[in-house]
């Protein structure tokens, strides 16, 4: 991109003059590319988190032995991602306050490389876990690097369909896997993440470090080089790069003229933490985030060939309609995508999880009525019902969760509360997916899907209560919301920054 020559902005009506007829098409191209490379990581989580799925039937086929991965020990295979991501999420977010958010993310990746690395050339259970256990950095990665990737690397027109399309590629990954490993040995999967992995790294080569990073670093120089070269200088890149200098300045200069002590310092952060600005936020990211799981969807994807089973009462017929199921998930997402591009995400999102709770609330009563034998079984009902629920969960809470709680993480102590939230995902995560099978065997599938459902209702009311419209808005403006403040973007910075250039 050209370079802008900005000594000044003296004031909006001239800004807008000089900047008037401007192209985005360069910034589209390079915030494209840039998200094609965690768009892939995103993929090549999917594809490593649902191999258990398919290499735990295919180990105990080729061992003619279903002991020798225990049920307990296939639990541990399928969650020990989430486990294992605990303390990546504290080192993650430490490396992220202070070295930026790049140099993270390369580490992320060649941890997830090592891992297939590991998974292709392993020749026993225990083998297979350790590389499961190694994928915890990235799975770690994916809800504390990536979010802040995702949402201070792209324009607010453009970042709610980028990070809805990320949710989307997970489950691209999910279907790649068990394409894979219901035609093809499941050690092609590791091989082909190997390769994924090689693509991400390489276009970490021309992303520069974060603008929202640089500022909070008081760094505005590269802060502006950095932001112009990801969004253009159009007026509301402008207005937004403005409002980003003129907000971390103000801070930082208070910040500098309050310095504290260490012991003040100590008190000062319990007070951040228990303040409104704080907390609403934070909470409101972590409910957002926890529908996607509560809707039961990750624990139907990853056990689905143990349900499908149940319900088909044949392998190989439970191993397409799982394909199918996954089929629809994709397209639905992509459904999500374009739906979110058109109508407001609170609505999509809690609306659509309602359409989820109620199919399952509905699996719920038809299956029990099943068990006892007040209705015959129908096992093409049973799938258009998982169908219908696929459908409805993938449009709004696995589609657009991700989006919105992304965008309501606060600015102010971003680190802490994005460590905060991934905290409580993997938490969330790692125990549903261990305790699902025990869920399974004690309540069966009647009970889990009903267990799910009052979930995702509790979860919908408390954020129908309190989750704003993000749409469009700046991650200032979503901040302003929440706090209930006025947001001012008239503001003129004469002497904003000197000469900037490319990235």
């Amino acid at each position: 991109m050209d370079k802008c020559n900005y000594k000044e902005i003296p004031n909006k009506k001239v800004r807008i003059n000089n900047l008037k007829g401007r192209s985005d098409w360069k910034p589209f191209l390079k915030q494209l590319l840039i998200c094609s490379g965690v768009w892939m990581s995103v993929f090549l989580y999917g594809l490593s988190a649902s191999a258990p799925t398919v290499f735990i039937p295919q180990i105990r086929r080729e061992a003619n032995n279903t002991e020798v991965i225990t049920t307990d020990m296939a639990s541990w295979l399928t969650s020990a991602f989430g486990f294992s991501g605990f303390p990546f999420v504290l080192i993650l977010s430490i490396l992220s306050k202070f070295v930026g958010r790049k140099i993270p993310f390369v580490i992320a990746v060649l941890d997830f490389l090592a891992a297939f690395i590991v998974l292709y050339c392993s020749t026993t259970v225990t083998q297979i876990l350790i590389s499961q256990i190694m994928q915890g950095l990235f799975c770690a990665a994916h809800t504390t690097i990536t979010i802040m990737i995702m949402t201070e690397y792209i324009s607010p027109k453009y970042r709610g369909i980028f990070l809805t399309a990320k949710t989307a590629t997970f489950y691209w990954g999910v279907w790649a896997s068990n394409t894979i490993g219901t035609f093809f040995h499941w050690k092609i999967i590791p091989l082909f993440g190997i390769g994924c992995s090689l693509y991400t790294l390489l276009t970490l080569m021309i992303w520069p470090e974060s603008p929202y990073w640089l500022a909070s670093r008081g760094r505005f120089e590269e802060c502006a080089a950095s932001h112009r070269s990801l969004k253009g200088c159009d007026e509301e890149s402008e207005k937004e790069l403005e409002v980003l200098i003129n907000s971390q300045r103000q801070y930082l200069a208070s910040s500098l003229a309050n310095k504290q002590p260490v012991t003040k310092q100590i008190t000062g952060f319990f007070k951040t933490i228990t303040s409104k600005g704080f907390c609403k936020p934070t909470a409101l990211s972590i409910l957002t985030a926890l529908l996607s799981v509560c809707s039961g969807k990750m624990v139907f994807a990853f056990y689905a060939v143990d349900i499908l089973k149940k319900v088909t009462n044949n392998e190989s017929t439970a191993y397409i309609v799982m394909l199918i199921i996954d089929g629809f998930t994709v397209v639905s997402m992509y459904a999500g995508c374009a739906l979110a591009k058109h109508l407001k995400r609170r609505t999509l999102l809690l609306g659509a999880s309602t359409i989820g709770a109620v199919f399952l609330f509905i699996l719920s009563i038809y299956l029990y009525c099943i068990q006892l034998h007040l209705i015959p079984e129908n096992q093409y009902l049973t799938i258009t019902l998982f169908i219908a629920f696929t459908i409805a969960v993938s449009c709004g809470p696995l589609s657009v969760s991700m989006s919105v709680y992304g965008e309501l993480i606060p600015i102010r102590s971003r680190n802490l509360s994005v460590c905060i939230i991934a905290l409580f995902g993997k938490l969330v995560t790692g125990l549903s997916l261990k305790l699902a099978p025990t869920i399974f065997k004690n309540f069966g599938v009647h009970g889990t899907c009903l267990t799910f459902a009052i979930f995702s209702v509790i979860t919908v009311v408390i954020l129908y209560k309190y989750l704003p419209e993000t749409k469009d808005k700046t991650l200032q403006q979503i901040n302003d919301q929440i706090m209930g403040v006025k947001s001012n973007t008239g503001q003129t910075t004469t002497k904003l920054i000197v000469d900037d250039k490319d990235v």
